[in-house]
Parts: structure tokens; C-alpha cells; sequence
């Protein structure tokens, strides 16, 4: 948002909260262009979370319902900016996007020209890429579609995604079907797709909740495809991830999520090799759908999965762990910060790994980044052939 219209949109709402007789009297005596300029700034910061609407004294209703009074300023201004773009590309070329794929189009695009995010921008691209493929787009209606945003798209970088992209949706509604809360900072989310997402164990997909609109984060479904369709995501709330804090605080049972198209990691299964199998944090998520994978056809496959957490409380999906019971399966549990943990369990996930490593294993790694920087090294140090080390490299991990 620019400053002139942040600017507009906060006039617009300072009107409807001074039309408002419980509220308008706390704004007696408040410098109404300090006031103005504090929300103006915070529309456009580029946060993409809740606008913060600062205490003027109100009861928590009465702040909510100040709050309320802005959102709805940005959701009438955002549906009448949505409908002029769809209606602006329709009059030039008549059926060439869907009236009901325009908002998150017109959100994506919007959020890939200030976009400069490294896992958010790819994200961006996978959709974006996929849409210009799906929607049969090139340089004619890129210059129209520009023209009905009033901005420039690098549409080059488009194209060379839509050139990677393979055919088919450029993303999924899915309804949320279950949200759990396992430890602090942590869900679980259920979804339901509308369509069933043709994804494989150990890829990702980008993620993009309504509440934050154009903005994408990567997730790995933590299962394996399941008969009803069903997809299973772990989040963490990331400080600064406006995407990360909305799923796992704020997105409840009912509401629409959509899924981007499948990417693969690097973490799809090879051969019939055993496995060592390193989990840290929310990395869990795909090496568990690995497991599902063995599950499925296990084939003389042996496999040892080890998950790292600080400590017994935070390891969040100890109860589904639990229920993995299959006599080729072995699970090691390891806590860094519990000085009550076993001897065999104390420490992080990759050393204690290290002590379970055998000369036949194909070693998957997957958690967070400081997990992983230097995980080849002592992998490769410890006689891991090269080939065998799998880590989530072909997209940034968050």
C-alpha cells in the first residue's frame, strides 16, 4: 500500500470511529495527525499482519471493535481494488481469468513487485508461474494486466517459472479441518483439499492463508497421501513470519487455505537402502512422511528416525510418534537443553545420530537452518558418501 492510500484508508477510518458516540469521545484531546500518521506508517510497512491500532484508553471490546472498523476499511478498499483489475482484463481479453481466481492473482502479483524475501519470493514464483501456464498468459496481457495493478511485474521472472512449471492448478482451496496447539508455538493443521494434491513424501508446497493475503510460506505435508485426501502440516511461529504466526495463533477449523504446486526438496526416497532418518524441530514433518512412505512397502528396509527437540515438552508430536509401531522402524528421542534426558538421548539431533550411523545408511537431515549449515560437512566427515546426504537444499528452509 502507498502512503497516499494508507493515508486515505486511516481518514476513512478515523470518520467512522468519530461517528462512533462510545468511541469518539476517547479521541478528545489525542493529535488526530500523530494518531494518523502512526497507522499510515504501519499500513505500510509491508508486515502483512493486523494493523496496529494503538490504546487510546478503550476497553479490549472497544479496541476491537476500533480494529474491526479499519479492517473493514482495507477489506472494501482491497475488494473494489480486486474487482478493477479483474474488470480492467476482462474488457480486453473477455475469459481469460476467472472472476474467482482474481484475488489471490491480483495479491500475488501485488506482493511479488515489493516482495524481496528469499523463501516468500520463490513461493511466489511457483504460483505465479504455474498461473501464467495455466491461464495461457504472454508479453500481451502481461502489459495489460501491469496496467491494471499501476505497477511493474518482473514478469521475466515469471516466465522462467511458468518455463519450470508443470501443467495443472496454480493452486488448491483446502479447508482447515483440525487445528492442535501441541507446544507452545507450534500446530498442527489438518486440511482438506477441494481437489486432491498430487504431491510425493519429502516435497513441499507453498501456503497462503486469506488473513495475509499474497503471501506465501513453504510447508511439507507430514504424511504420506492418505485415501480421503487428507494433509497434515506442521508450523512454527518464525519470528517476523507474518505466515508462520497467522497459521499457528489465529487460523481455526472452517477456513480456506489454498496450496500452491508441489516442489520437490531433495528429500524424495532412492533406493531400497536403510535409513537414518535426523528430525529437528518442525523438520520432523517430512521424514514422517518418509516413514509412511516404508510403511507402505517396507521391503526389508530398516529405518531410524531421529528427532531433536530441547526438550520433552517441546517435542510436539511425541503422541503420533508414538503410534509409528513397526519392528523395522526405530525412533531415538533427543533433547539438548534437558539435563534429565537418558545419556543416550542428551545432546542434538546429529550427534546423537552420528552414534547410530551405519555404512549402508542414506542419511536425511531436515530441520532448522542452523541444524543444517553445517550437517554435510559432519556427515561427510563421518565416511557418508556424498550421494547418500540428503538435505532440504532445492528450496530455502524456513
Amino acid at each position: 500500500m502507498t502512503e497516499g492510500e494508507a493515508r486515505e484508508a486511516v481518514g476513512r477510518w478515523l470518520s467512522l470511529v468519530a461517528a462512533d458516540a462510545e468511541l469518539s469521545a476517547y479521541l478528545i484531546g489525542v493529535d488526530w495527525d500523530r494518531l494518523k500518521a502512526h497507522l499510515a506508517r504501519s499500513l505500510t510497512s509491508g508486515t502483512g499482519g493486523e494493523p496496529e491500532v494503538p490504546g487510546l484508553g478503550w476497553s479490549e471490546a472497544q479496541h476491537r471493535r476500533a480494529v474491526d472498523y479499519l479492517m473493514g476499511v482495507l477489506r472494501t478498499r482491497r475488494d473494489l481494488s480486486v474487482a478493477s483489475f479483474w474488470e480492467a482484463v476482462e474488457d480486453r481479453f473477455p475469459g481469460l481469468l476467472p472472476e474467482r481466481a482474481a484475488p489471490l492473482l491480483h495479491a500475488a502479483l501485488r506482493q511479488l513487485t515489493t516482495s524481496v524475501d528469499g523463501p516468500n519470493r520463490l513461493a511466489l514464483l511457483a504460483v505465479l508461474g504455474r498461473a501464467y501456464r495455466r491461464y495461457g498468459l504472454h508479453p500481451a496481457h502481461a502489459a495489460v494486466i501491469d496496467g491494471a495493478l499501476q505497477t511493474g511485474v518482473p514478469w521475466s521472472e515469471v516466465e522462467r517459472a511458468a518455463a519450470r512449471a508443470g501443467d495443472g492448478p496454480a493452486w488448491w482451496p483446502a479447508e482447515v479441518i483440525g487445528h492442535d496447539r501441541p507446544c507452545d508455538g507450534v500446530a498442527i493443521l489438518t486440511v482438506r483439499p477441494w481437489l486432491r494434491l498430487p504431491y510425493q513424501c519429502g516435497q513441499a508446497v507453498p501456503v497462503c492463508t486469506p488473513r495475509r493475503p499474497g503471501r506465501w510460506r513453504w510447508l511439507c505435508p507430514a504424511n504420506a497421501p492418505r485415501p480421503d485426501g487428507t494433509v497434515e502440516l506442521h508450523v512454527r511461529a518464525v519470528p517476523g513470519g507474518v505466515v508462520s504466526a497467522s497459521l499457528a495463533h489465529e487460523v481455526r477449523p472452517g477456513e480456506l487455505l489454498h496450496l500452491g504446486p508441489p516442489t520437490d526438496t531433495g528429500l524424495s526416497l532412492g533406493d531400497g537402502r536403510d535409513l537414518l532418518l535426523v528430525a529437528g524441530g518442525t523438520g520432523l514433518a517430512p521424514l514422517r512422511a518418509l516413514v509412511e512412505q516404508v510403511a507402505a512397502d517396507p521391503d526389508g528396509r530398516r529405518v531410524t528416525l531421529v528427532v531433536g527437540a530441547r526438550s520433552v515438552e517441546a517435542l510436539y508430536d511425541a503422541i503420533t510418534l508414538d503410534k509409528l509401531r513397526h519392528d523395522w522402524l526405530t525412533i531415538v528421542p533427543t533433547f539438548s537443553h534437558d539435563e534429565l534426558a537418558e545419556p543416550g538421548e542428551r545432546g542434538d539431533a546429529l550427534t546423537v545420530a552420528l552414534d547410530h550411523l551405519r555404512p549402508e545408511h542414506e542419511v536425511y537431515v531436515c530441520g532448522p537452518p542452523a541444524m543444517l549449515a553445517g550437517s554435510r560437512l559432519r556427515l561427510l566427515a563421518a565416511g557418508v558418501p556424498g550421494e547418500r546426504i540428503h538435505l532440504p537444499e532445492r528450496i530455502p528452509w524456513q
